[in-house]
């Protein structure tokens, strides 16, 4: 098996469902946001606060570049895909798969945007990162889940079922 890559707002279900997913099939689990955290020795969001998003965008691809793994589940960041250079390395082996969210559901989950990592600019809203991200979600996809309403076990079964 190749690696399946998950991508998606944050917020989204990557990290939680990946986990699960790696369980259910065995295989490994890298979740990219804890990987750059590594690489850097401090948090996501102290990142984006002292070295700006453009920077964190490239220890995010950087880190992606670095990855030498198969037959493992990979939970992205969600703005991996401004970095085309990550995309095509997550792709080259492995199935994008894209955890569709209502911006409703990111809005009712995502309530920790000051302290969570996420690559918003100044003055930009949750509204706008999503608008703004969607075409590149939809573009990346090999498959792409309808995860509104579902539980992690129904995402974790919806994936299990498009990937065979």
């Amino acid at each position: 098996m190749n690696n399946i890559v998950l991508i998606g707002m944050p917020s989204s279900g990557k990290s939680t469902v990946g986990v699960i997913l790696a369980k259910t099939l065995g295989v490994g689990f890298v979740d990219t946001d804890l990987l750059i955290q590594q690489r850097e020795g401090r948090l996501l969001q102290e990142i984006i606060n002292s070295d700006g998003i453009e920077h964190f965008l490239d220890c995010e691809r950087d880190a992606v570049l670095s990855l030498d793994c198969d037959n493992s589940v990979i939970a992205t960041g969600g703005s991996v895909i401004f970095r085309d250079e990550a995309m095509q390395k997550l792709h080259k082996n492995g199935k994008i798969v894209y955890l569709d969210v209502s911006l409703q559901t990111v809005l009712e989950r995502l309530n920790n945007i000051q302290t969570r990592g996420v690559a918003v600019k100044k003055g930009e809203t949750i509204e706008d990162l999503y608008n703004e991200r969607l075409p590149f979600y939809r573009h990346y996809a090999d498959i792409t889940i309808e995860a509104d309403g579902l539980s992690t076990e129904e995402t974790v079964s919806a994936i299990l079922k498009a990937i065979k």
